[in-house]
């Protein structure tokens, strides 16, 4: 699920109706596929991830919806740090630049969401998936993140290296 998906989740909700999925338990793909139509179904031919800091401001929302495991490219923010460890979650990278390779790990389409109103990167594709990854922890459900690790050590090579005056 990419941008649209969250906002119309978020009005959803606020508006007290009802969701598409019991997303409890679930993991989310911040990801728009490339679908081929095949016998009154769908299936993917492509599905990479796309840029997960776009979906911070959804970070509560997506750990009230009870969802376990998010996956994307690039991190996200201390919003979603805090929520995954509120919820018991935790924030997957998924590599980039291997759309071929994670689409094989869709073994089949269950259903689309919002398709039509959407279009097909934004609609909700609820998948199912054997044996996909490798995919890295980024962030997990004890406030641990890589990114800010990665961050403290290169700010202590830097200031081993480059004496600021």
């Amino acid at each position: 699920a990419r941008d649209m998906a969250h906002l119309k989740l978020r009005q959803l909700l606020l508006h007290k109706e009802n969701l598409p999925e019991d997303f409890s338990g679930g993991v989310i793909f911040h990801a728009g596929p490339v679908v081929k139509k095949i016998d009154g179904g769908w299936e993917i031919w492509v599905i990479g991830p796309t840029t997960s800091i776009r979906m911070e401001p959804y970070a509560e929302m997506v750990g009230q919806l009870g969802i376990k495991v998010i996956v994307g490219k690039g991190g996200m923010g201390e919003d979603t740090l805090q929520s995954l460890a509120k919820h018991g979650s935790v924030y997957l990278l998924a590599a980039p630049g291997c759309g071929v390779t994670h689409a094989e790990a869709v073994k089949k389409v269950l259903r689309v969401h919002w398709l039509a109103e959407l279009s097909v990167p934004e609609a909700i594709w609820v998948l199912e998936v054997n044996k996909w990854g490798p995919l890295i922890v980024g962030m997990d459900a004890h406030g641990r993140s890589i990114f800010k690790c990665i961050a403290l050590k290169a700010s202590n090579v830097k200031e081993r290296f480059f004496k600021v005056q």
